[in-house]
């Protein structure tokens, strides 16, 4: 019997000066997905806390419990107006911002080791599936130095592991008002993020075929 590829799907909720966030209604629609291609896979999904001790806790015990192949995490960057497909995740930690559960952190990196940790060249097929669909999609370097960077490290953390998914990807979408249309005039919506949504869960999951065979 061949096992279904399994694919965890993340997004965040609010935060500080963040009431609304994008991720929580495009986390579901893609999940709604009902595609020939995604016949034979599981998605599961889940909406973190902005906090740094919900993502060790919880990230661990999703990745111990679906054992997904593939990871795909979205989170909101309010201050750009395009798609940022983020290629790496950065060493560095904010500590001026606190989380939603108020911790602020004292020191301003993740870990003693390596400035960067990389996704691999997937994230570029990712960003070629999303232009597809007509959005301004771009790669970005530099994932910040918040939660989102958070996730990121420990992302690619565990896919370094033989346990851990094969594939990850972090995707920045821009904000959106609370009814799914553009925050600025001629800006995307959530039809648009759920195109590219799509479009990029399409690639994943191709790639993450490839890497079972």
């Amino acid at each position: 019997m061949t096992t279904s590829l399994r694919v965890l799907i993340t997004g965040f909720g609010p935060f500080p000066g963040a009431p609304f966030n994008p991720t929580v209604p495009l986390v579901k629609q893609l999940a709604r997905l009902r595609r020939p291609a995604l016949d034979d896979v599981t998605i599961t999904t889940h909406i973190f806390d902005v906090a740094y001790a919900t993502v060790d806790s919880e990230l661990p015990r999703l990745l111990a419990t679906h054992r997904p192949h593939a990871l795909l995490m979205f989170g909101l960057a309010a201050r750009t107006r395009w798609l940022r497909i983020e290629t790496r995740a950065r060493n560095a930690m904010t500590t001026i911002w606190p989380d939603q559960h108020g911790a602020r952190i004292r020191k301003g990196a993740i870990a003693g080791t390596a400035n960067a940790r990389a996704f691999g060249p997937h994230v570029f097929k990712l960003l070629h599936a999303a232009r597809r669909t007509g959005i301004d999609a771009r790669a970005s370097r530099d994932a910040g130095s918040y939660l989102c960077n958070y996730l990121c490290w420990r992302a690619v953390e565990a896919a370094d592991h033989q346990a851990g998914p094969r594939l990850a990807a972090f995707i920045h979408v821009p904000a959106l008002k609370r009814d799914g249309s553009a925050a600025v005039p001629g800006g995307m919506t959530l039809a648009h993020l759920v195109d590219a949504g799509e479009a990029m869960l399409m690639e994943m999951v191709k790639a993450a075929r490839q890497t079972r065979l």
